[in-house]
């Protein structure tokens, strides 16, 4: 007999806190979306020097924040993984992976669209772009791999050598800028800035955090979701082994 437990649809126990907590998550993201769209679009002044486009680093920016710390969550969780054997930390890394995948993939693209309006071009072998780049096929190499290698814990372990290559690559792309000379601007946010007014102030500099928070809020709850999901699909593998 295949011992069933009281679970929810997304695979874990049935609680109502928990539910009522990612509704309110949802909420959160979708209040705070609007009020960054408002900002981004009517609030903020244009930066004189780079026009319209410029309004692009305000979605830009933590695009690329999150898809750098998808990948080291990534490589943590697969850690996690190997050292305990607990399945939630398999699925909390593949999860992160997938939600890796689109971030970089829309870190490229609006990349390239202000590199258009801004500089002219769509593209650059940038030291910046191109790290960013060798990312996105990390993250579409991870999943390949969980997808073709064997599953259980050797399909976790090969996983885990392939993130651990992607979280060396985030911090070369947060430092491509002070490391080599390239066409992306220099750091202007984030720990090693060295002048925070270099993105300008007061309204530039407060949308801009504003809308770090708000693509952050929105990544906790995509990935509370997803992660949801995936412990429900394994959920449901078990038992279907069990039962076979």
């Amino acid at each position: 007999m295949v011992e069933l437990t009281k679970v929810s649809a997304d695979g874990v126990s049935d609680d109502s806190g928990s539910w009522m907590w990612r509704q309110g998550l949802l909420y959160a993201s979708a209040a705070l979306m609007g009020v960054t769209l408002y900002a981004v679009f009517f609030w903020v002044p244009t930066e004189l020097n780079l026009g319209v486009s410029q309004r692009i680093f305000y979605f830009h920016v933590p695009l690329g924040w999150l898809g750098m710390l998808s990948m080291v969550i990534v490589a943590v969780a697969a850690i996690a993984y190997l050292v305990t054997g607990k399945e939630k930390w398999d699925a909390l890394a593949y999860s992160t992976a997938e939600l890796g995948v689109v971030f970089a993939s829309l870190i490229l693209v609006t990349g390239v669209i202000w590199g258009r309006g801004d500089l002219g071009w769509w593209w650059t072998w940038d030291a910046k772009l191109t790290t960013t780049l060798i990312l996105w096929f990390i993250y579409v190499s991870y999943l390949m791999v969980r997808a073709y290698a064997p599953k259980g814990s050797q399909g976790a372990r090969f996983g885990a050598v392939v993130a651990l290559f992607g979280a060396i690559d985030a911090p070369i792309i947060y430092m491509a800028t002070v490391w080599w000379r390239t066409a992306h601007p220099e750091l202007n946010t984030g720990p090693l800035a060295e002048d925070l007014d270099a993105i300008g102030s007061g309204r530039i500099y407060a949308t801009l955090l504003l809308s770090t928070v708000t693509f952050t809020v929105l990544y906790v709850n995509l990935l509370v979701e997803r992660f949801s999901l995936r412990r429900a699909e394994g959920s449901l593998d078990e038992i279907y082994r069990k039962a076979a």
